[in-house]
C-alpha cells in the first residue's frame, strides 16, 4: 500500500485524470483509484479534494439520477481543470525523470 503522506501529493492530479477519461461521481472515483494500484482510498480523503477541484473551478458538477437511491453530483473537467491536468502530467513526468535518475542510476553523479 502506498503511504498517505506520499499520496497527498498526487491524488489531485488522479482525480482529475479519472474525471478526464468519464464523467463521474467521488465512489466511482475511489473505486477507480483502487483499481489502478492506489489501495482503498476513502470517499471522505476524495470529497476534500473534490470540494477544493470545484471552488478552483476546475471540475464542475451535475446532478443526475441513480438507479440506487438519490441523485448524484457526477464531475466533468472544466477548461481550467483540462489545463491544470496537462500541467500535472508535465511535472509528473519531470518528478518521475528525477527519481529515477536518483534511485536507478549511476554512481557517476556523485
Amino acid at each position: 500500500m502506498i503511504p498517505s503522506q506520499m499520496l497527498k501529493g498526487v491524488l489531485e492530479g488522479c482525480i482529475l485524470e479519472i474525471i478526464r477519461k468519464r464523467e463521474t461521481y467521488a465512489y466511482e472515483i475511489s473505486k477507480q483509484l483502487e483499481k489502478y494500484g492506489f489501495g482503498m482510498i476513502s470517499e471522505g480523503t476524495i470529497y476534500p479534494i473534490i470540494l477544493r477541484l470545484q471552488k478552483n473551478e476546475l471540475i464542475k458538477a451535475t446532478l443526475q439520477d441513480s438507479n440506487s437511491g438519490p441523485k448524484r453530483k457526477y464531475y466533468n473537467l472544466t477548461e481550467k481543470g483540462i489545463s491544470m491536468l496537462n500541467q500535472f502530467k508535465d511535472n509528473w513526468q519531470e518528478l518521475d525523470y528525477a527519481v529515477n535518475q536518483l534511485l536507478m542510476g549511476s554512481e557517476d553523479n556523485e
